[in-house]
């Protein structure tokens, strides 16, 4: 009697105790978390926690998730989880500032017109099914909205960039600044060549419509103060006094995107003489990077195909750079395909440079070099080819630059008047191109005249990459921080494994059941084929026995290769029955085992104690 006493008070005291846990968990500890993932997916950046600390003004977001619309899709149910604690993450950092507000758009009710009024969009998944939201909507206390109309999977990696730009964006609404430094005609005018007036270029035309873009001539002295970007193209005939500027601008923290090029074709002169260098060599070593201006870049393996006299011929010079040529860790570059460019030239790290070096756009390893001059009165696309050899060399062609670096002045030149002098800098922004061409329309996109409207198809990503560059820049240096996070899901390196065993061992009797059951139906088809050439209505014994055995031996291949395939999984089928044996049964009885033998300890010692 007294111990079912004791066992029941137990009971009693462990619900006590679990209910008294939880509601401290609940209460005190909810702000306190510990992230154990490889990649620390659920936890913020620091340049997440910087933006949350400048907040000033309370920010709503509204999570739209249609929770019953999703159910059974268990991929995106669990993407959508992903997203909704990382949401919470940025709620609880940022004291009170963000305000959360979780939604589910059920079809025909209030909350999905919220969600069509804010721009999401509801993706349609299997036949006739109901609209599926995952997107976020955000607003500050100026009304300002933002969105994110679908939380796509395969971004994962740069989810917290996107809920990050969001939320600075709603922070510090302003327009970006752009100043475009350049001598050629990117907003259009005469051309010198032709005497025509030659339309802007149609990527400072788009850029236009997303930032307050100001053009300038190389003649200026300095940068203007109100610059957030400062865009410099085909750098050449600078003063020693805006060369300072610019040293100056990104030594105080200011972004920097520059195209520099070897040979541009897009300048009437240097097409001509084959002259493109720079005049910003000593700023680009000061940011850590080696340039060539006398150098082309050939590359036999992204060569273009283009229209010649002869014919359609590729040109070593003309490149098409895509795939692994991309960067798909970097927010400038992962969600590109392909990079048209011409005559690039070759960007390299300095090796006693502390800046850090990240190649955003690189060619392919069968690439070499080439004289500018020596490109530049080339014209024959095979003599150019002849000239090519390959140094086996994967080259630079776009990088970021960020961290350290030193300013390319030793002092403040005679004639300028600055009493902020920086010798030095932490804070780097910079991305450098070594082409100007990919800018150019003529390289990522044809015109067509639609009802007497000029409409620009774009077949390339050149567009997009710069206003990537210019968007990424124009955040805040802890919203550049904030680039490609890991994933949370992981790979199961035993199951690859065991797939790559298995169809190594059963992928060679697959492929002889094959090529035995293609052999049996070219036999099969032989003897039909005799039969109706022949016009006969009734087969003979021995086409009667040869099409059974044919037939038959159809039926055992086609079989026993349904066996094979169906091997082919055998293994994963065992290891995944082996981890569940273990997951359900044998962990659960080590524990109860484990803890009886604790108890078990715990009663000799109470036994021998009194």
């Amino acid at each position: 009697m007294l111990n079912k006493f004791s066992g029941t008070l137990t009971a009693i005291l462990l619900a006590v105790v679990f209910t008294a846990l939880v509601l401290i968990n609940n209460h005190l500890l909810s702000d306190m978390r510990l992230d154990l993932t490889e990649d620390q997916v659920y936890s913020l950046s620091d340049g997440s926690k910087e933006i949350l600390k400048a907040i000033d003004e309370p920010v709503h977001l509204y999570f739209f998730y249609s929770d019953k619309a999703s159910n059974g899709m268990t991929s995106l149910r669990n993407y959508a989880n992903r997203v909704e604690s990382l949401l919470e993450e940025y709620a609880s950092a940022s004291d009170g500032k963000i305000i959360l507000h979780k939604i589910d758009p059920v079809p025909f009710s209030e909350a999905e017109d919220k969600a069509n009024q804010f721009g999401l969009t509801g993706a349609t998944v299997g036949n006739g099914g109901d609209p599926v939201y995952l997107g976020l909507a955000g607003s500050n206390a100026y009304d300002d909205e933002k969105i994110i109309a679908f939380f796509d999977p395969k971004q994962e990696s740069f989810l917290e960039y996107d809920i990050s730009k969001l939320v600075y964006q709603l922070t510090d609404p302003k327009k970006v600044h752009v100043s475009v430094i350049t001598d050629l005609a990117v907003m259009g005018g005469q051309n010198p060549m032709t005497g025509r007036m030659d339309p802007p270029w149609t990527i400072f035309t788009q850029l236009q419509q997303l930032y307050d873009v100001q053009k300038l001539g190389n003649d200026i002295a300095e940068v203007p103060a109100d610059t957030d970007v400062l865009l410099l193209v085909n750098p050449k005939n600078y003063s020693e006094q805006l060369q300072f500027s610019i040293d100056q601008y990104a030594m105080h923290g200011g972004k920097v995107l520059a195209f520099v090029d070897p040979h541009t074709d897009s300048d009437p002169m240097s097409a001509m003489t084959g002259n493109g260098a720079t005049d910003i060599n000593n700023l680009l070593a000061s940011w850590g990077i080696e340039f060539n201006g006398e150098q082309v870049v050939l590359d036999a393996a992204s060569g273009l195909d283009i229209r010649t006299q002869n014919g359609v011929e590729r040109h070593l010079g003309y490149l098409g750079l895509q795939g692994n040529a991309l960067d798909k860790d970097d927010v400038v570059t992962a969600s590109l395909d392909v990079i048209n460019a011409a005559s690039v030239g070759a960007l390299m790290h300095k090796k006693d440079s502390k800046t850090k070096f990240i190649p955003l756009i690189q060619t392919s390893d069968n690439s070499g070099l080439i004289d500018g001059a020596t490109y530049g009165v080339t014209r024959d696309v095979n003599a150019l080819a002849s000239k090519f050899t390959s140094t086996n060399t994967a080259y630079t062609v776009a990088a970021r630059l960020s961290g350290t670096a030193k300013s390319a002045f030793d002092k403040v030149p005679d004639g300028v008047e600055t009493d902020d002098f920086v010798a030095d800098t932490k804070q780097l922004n910079v991305i450098v191109v070594a082409d100007t061409d990919l800018l150019t329309d003529r390289f990522w996109g044809s015109q067509s005249n639609f009802f007497g409207q000029t409409i620009f198809t774009p077949f390339a990503n050149n567009g997009d990459f710069v206003t990537n560059a210019v968007e990424n820049l124009g955040g805040s240096n802890a919203l550049i921080s904030v680039r490609s996070r890991g994933t949370s899901a992981r790979p199961f390196d035993v199951v690859d494994a065991l797939t790559v065993k298995a169809e190594k061992r059963f992928r060679e009797k697959e492929q002889q059941l094959q090529q035995e059951l293609q052999q049996t139906e070219q036999q099969l088809s032989q003897l039909q084929g005799q039969q109706a050439e022949n016009g006969a209505l009734v087969l003979s014994d021995e086409q009667q026995q040869a099409i059974e055995q044919f037939m038959q031996k159809k039926i055992a291949i086609r079989k026993e290769l349904r066996e094979v395939r169906h091997q082919l999984d055998m293994d994963i089928e065992n290891l995944g029955s082996e981890l569940k044996f273990i997951n359900i049964a044998v962990a659960p009885l080590i524990l109860v085992l484990l803890l009886g033998f604790i108890a078990r300890i715990s009663r000799k010692r109470a036994s021998k104690e009194a």
